[in-house]
């Protein structure tokens, strides 16, 4: 039987991170995944990350995956891929199907970082061919490279169902509609405007009653929900669909933490203390195994278990062990504020913590109206080109702050405080902010330009790119055609992240409207 001072059991974002930071602590570690390729979730985010800069803020999740790969090699981590973990025993033994064979380990700490699964809901025809997960849709996307469809339904309107919704774009796909049960969106505000903006429409308080097809999708039908969700007769909507993907939650995948033993509270989740560490003396659990979160907590989440095995392994003294424990907790606390906090979930706040409405047009459609946009300090108009940043809810994320090299921009040391604009610093138009926003909630406006026109830069991720001269449309927020629009350059730079920067140039009094470029006319 071979062993390891630990084993842990996942090679995503959080399984690597404990990984690697174990190893760099002199532990002889080996990681086991039953995937071909190690890093979980991270190759699938092709969207750049929240937080800060300490978060790995404005880098893609693939990005970041190479970046944990590359230390694991360099800190000698084991890892053995197509690899599953079927058992896992009190006395820290975990037995692995790999091969064609069945073999045993033993390790001194066990760190299990399965991840989750995802939630399904029955509806009519929901075994139809063509009714798949969120989270395949975009395995076949940005992994497989295959679109999973045409056009495509989603159901959920959380950050999975927001993200992989607009990677369906992306990919070209058609997304006719994103669907939820609940009465308000439940992902971040930018990462709806961005599929507003594209002309896709929400239907809140609503539920699909039926897949329809023989054989395979060709169609959905979805409901609107009284008050006691029910659906409403008469209230039926068809969509021409051959796709339809569930984005209704996750589930952690706890089942080895259970078979060895460790309690689990009254909702399910494993009872996890400091460091992750279970009720079973040693076995840790870490990410979405431990409890559902964003990728960057789960990173964090991975590397305080693995410094509480350091310590209790003998590698780590107690000081150093409190101020690494110090410093990995305030990282994780720092994501852990705003309304989209974990302790603020289902809570429906009226207002940002500067005192701001929230916006019920956000909210319910995906967007900003037009006249909301004066309520919020960093989309005020100024003279000369200036940035208009439409971020209006409190999230975890600073870059627009960090990158800008003139202090236009300021968030502060509280990184869910919205974004305000500093009147007293001059703009050079460089569009870094614009460029490094992961929410694409930052626009570059100069008003002034031309005599009766004003220059929108756009953050602009689709193929073609488009080229100067070219002839479209200016979208608004909510995907209306607000005017004819001309493309007069699109950049593209390494420091940009593969996001280009659009400028069309649109009618003067159209600078405040036009957030989005169609080619071609109206």
């Amino acid at each position: 039987m071979s062993h390891y001072d630990m084993i842990v059991v996942g090679a995503g974002p959080a399984g690597l991170s404990a990984a690697v930071q174990a190893a760099s602590h002199g532990l002889r570690v080996a990681v086991f995944d039953e995937n071909a390729r190690p890093g979980g979730q991270l190759f699938k985010q092709i969207h750049k990350f929240f937080g800060s800069k300490e978060h790995m803020a404005k880098t893609r999740g693939f990005n970041i995956g190479t970046a944990l790969l590359q230390e694991a090699r360099d800190t000698g981590v084991t890892v053995v891929l197509d690899a599953v973990a079927v058992g896992l025993y009190p006395n820290r033994e975990v037995v692995v199907r790999a091969g064609g064979a069945v073999r045993h380990y033993k390790a001194d700490a066990v760190v299990v970082a399965a991840g989750a699964s995802e939630n399904t809901v029955a509806f009519e025809g929901w075994t139809l061919p063509g009714v798949m997960g969120a989270g395949a849709a975009q395995t076949m996307m940005n992994i497989n490279r295959v679109r999973p469809g045409k056009r495509v339904l989603m159901l959920g309107s959380g950050n999975v169902g927001l993200v992989v919704g607009f990677q369906l774009l992306q990919a070209g796909c058609e997304l006719v509609a994103v669907a939820d049960a609940a009465p308000r969106i439940g992902g971040y505000g930018v990462h709806a405007a961005k599929l507003a903006r594209c002309g896709v429409p929400f239907y809140l308080s609503h539920t699909i009653l039926r897949a329809e097809g023989t054989g395979r999708v060709t169609g959905v039908v979805i409901s609107e929900l009284d008050a006691q969700w029910r659906p409403k007769s008469g209230s039926e909507k068809h969509f021409d669909a051959d796709t339809i993907c569930l984005a209704v939650g996750l589930s952690p995948m706890n089942q080895l933490l259970r078979m060895a033993g460790c309690a689990v509270r009254e909702n399910g989740d494993v009872l996890c203390y400091p460091f992750g560490e279970t009720s079973v003396s040693g076995i840790y659990a870490a990410g979405d195994a431990a409890g559902i979160e964003e990728a960057s907590s789960a990173m964090i989440g991975g590397r305080l278990a693995a410094i509480g095995a350091a310590h209790r392994l003998g590698y780590l003294d107690a000081q150093t062990l409190a101020a690494e424990q110090a410093r990995l907790e305030g990282m994780l606390q720092s994501l852990r504020q705003g309304m989209f906090a974990p302790q603020n979930r289902g809570k429906a706040a009226q207002s940002t913590d500067e005192g701001c409405p929230l916006s019920s047009s956000l909210l319910g459609q995906g967007y900003l109206r037009d006249d909301e946009i004066a309520n919020y300090p960093g989309c005020k108009q100024a003279k000369g080109v200036h940035p208009v940043i439409e971020c209006t809810q409190n999230i975890p994320c600073n870059p627009c702050q960090d990158v800008c090299p003139k202090g236009c921009i300021r968030v502060g040391a509280n990184i869910v405080a919205l974004p305000v604009v500093d009147k007293t610093a001059t703009c050079t138009g460089c569009g870094l902010c614009v460029a490094a926003c992961p929410g694409q909630a930052v626009f570059l406006v100069d008003e002034d330009a031309e005599p009766g026109f004003a220059l929108v830069t756009l953050p602009y991720e689709f193929l073609p790119i488009p080229k100067a001269g070219d002839k479209g449309t200016a979208l608004g927020r909510g995907g209306q055609p607000v005017c004819p629009a001309e493309v007069v350059r699109c950049k593209s730079a390494s420091a940009y992240d593969r996001t280009s920067l659009l400028t069309i140039r649109v009618p003067k009094e159209m600078g405040m409207r036009a957030r989005f470029w169609k080619g071609g006319a109206a």
